[in-house]
């Protein structure tokens, strides 16, 4: 099993403040035992790493979660959540059916999610008139998201039995601490890992049904569609593919078309909204658009542009997000050793980030278990989670800034997002950099191949193949 004060060389250097990594000769036997056997596991420790993140996480929220936010405190607390705030303005509060009642902004799985435990609430609110149903919505949420949250870690854990500590990168992490019940994104999460681990297992329908739902919740699990293509191209492992993709349209359209027929104008709601909304706080496009310039000019003239003709910019970011999946598909099939699933996969979703034009402080959460799977070094994943906590923190006094109160100067916001944005694409380097160079791979110091390829794991390389049946046969001497 891996020891990261042994393999990384981040965490050794840390392991120096208590006498270096454990010894060759050192017991490694647990004292604390349960029928027997040695109780506290490394997976039980990541287990119990991130209860007790969740728990904080909620503690961070708790000034937030009765509703009563006066004087701007859920912006001076940083405790906002769109969980409590949408209880209301989805019209959950009134006992609104979501979408056949009110459109609803987002895919219908989350709609669903939120609606079973509204209406639950609301019901219960009819007979209790002093119950303060927005706490208890959040709550309740909360709740929910925290053990998808668990489920998540137990899931990587699952595909990481040689390696265990690297999930105590997601199990540990700031973002998730801050972000976690922002919104619903853990619901999206974990029907990924879900995909994902099913997939690991080969049981390709089934990873396509989880795929499926958890692009029904939030739409970027589509994305990972992308990737696994050229992958099984290079495999020769077509057949998955498309058992896989079948059974995740397959999930969409189960999910989707009901409600896009009965309710068609609010199902359309999150698809009009993406496409109506302006440049949003953060992205690349909203730095162009505020970039110091010098004196009290902000901004660069062609992203101004783009931020008054919405359209165009709609055009360019997916023609952008295009294009670097094309570039993820040459990667793939030129790389010397065909790439593992988690390296594009992080690609593609860091891709879609760093170019589309909204990207939300809670969607940090897309990417900590594909880094975590992808590339588990903790001197850039930490570095990369400091610069999402400077973020998070000039998100609050530029929203404190937007009601009146000036916190922070629009520089300091903007050097945030720029120090977030470049963190993302030095993430995209490191991990590029390993499929070029696969010996770098600490993930493959561990396993042969790819412990989450499934049907790719160990399957004949066609380049290799076409690389050897195109040399010539030796020469007798």
């Amino acid at each position: 099993m891996d020891e990261p004060a042994r393999s990384d060389g981040f965490v050794r250097g840390l392991s120096e403040a208590i006498g270096g990594p454990l010894g060759d000769y050192a017991s490694r036997a647990g004292r604390t035992t349960f029928g027997g056997q040695r109780f506290w596991s490394v997976g039980r420790i990541v287990l119990a790493m991130i209860c007790l993140t969740l728990s904080l996480h909620w503690v961070q929220k708790y000034p937030c979660n009765d509703g009563a936010w006066a004087d701007l405190k859920q912006y001076k607390y940083m405790c906002y959540t769109d969980v409590l705030a949408l209880y209301y303005a989805e019209r959950l509060s009134d006992g609104a059916v979501p979408y056949r009642d009110h459109p609803v902004e987002y895919p219908v799985v989350t709609g669903a999610f939120m609606g079973v435990i509204g209406l639950g609430v609301h019901a219960l609110g009819q007979d209790n008139p002093d119950l303060n149903q927005g706490q208890l919505f959040y709550n309740l949420n909360a709740l929910a998201l925290g053990a998808l949250g668990v489920a998540t870690a137990g899931l990587l854990l699952s595909v990481r039995k040689r390696r265990p500590w690297d999930v105590a990168l997601f199990a540990l992490s700031p973002a998730l601490f801050l972000s976690a019940t922002v919104n619903w994104d853990l619901l999206a999460i974990a029907f990924a890992a879900a995909g994902f681990v099913l997939w690991a297992k080969r049981y390709p329908a089934w990873a396509g049904v989880m795929i499926g739902l958890g692009a029904s919740a939030k739409l970027w699990p589509a994305l990972l569609a992308f990737p696994l293509l050229a992958l099984c191209v290079r495999a020769g492992k077509l057949k998955e593919f498309g058992i896989a993709m079948g059974a995740g349209a397959a999930a969409i359209a189960a999910v989707n078309v009901p409600v896009a027929l009965l309710w068609r104008d609010n199902w359309m709601r999150f698809i009009d909204l993406n496409r109506e909304r302006p440049i949003d706080w953060g992205t690349l496009w909203y730095i162009g658009d505020h970039f110091p310039r010098g004196g009290d000019q902000y901004g660069l003239e062609p992203f101004q542009w783009l931020g008054r003709n919405i359209p165009v910019l709609n055009t360019l970011t997916w023609v952008l997000i295009g294009a670097s999946m094309v570039a993820i598909g040459a990667l793939i099939l030129t790389a010397p050793r065909r790439p593992r699933l988690a390296q594009v996969a992080f690609l593609a979703v860091a891709a879609f980030l760093i170019f589309n034009k909204v990207w939300s402080q809670q969607f940090v959460l897309w990417l900590i278990p594909l880094i975590v799977l992808a590339r588990p070094r903790w001197g850039a994943f930490l570095a990369w989670s400091f610069a999402e906590v400077a973020y998070f923190v000039a998100f609050y006094g530029q929203l404190m800034g937007a009601s009146g109160k000036t916190v922070f100067p629009e520089w300091v916001f903007v050097l945030a997002a720029t120090l977030r944005l470049g963190t993302v694409i030095l993430l995209v380097v490191l991990v590029v950099r390993e499929i070029r160079y696969p010996e770098l791979d600490v993930v493959r110091q561990s396993y042969a191949d790819d412990p989450d390829g499934g049907v790719l794991d160990e399957a004949p390389d066609r380049r290799d193949v076409k690389a050897t049946s195109a040399a010539p046969e030796p020469v007798p001497a």
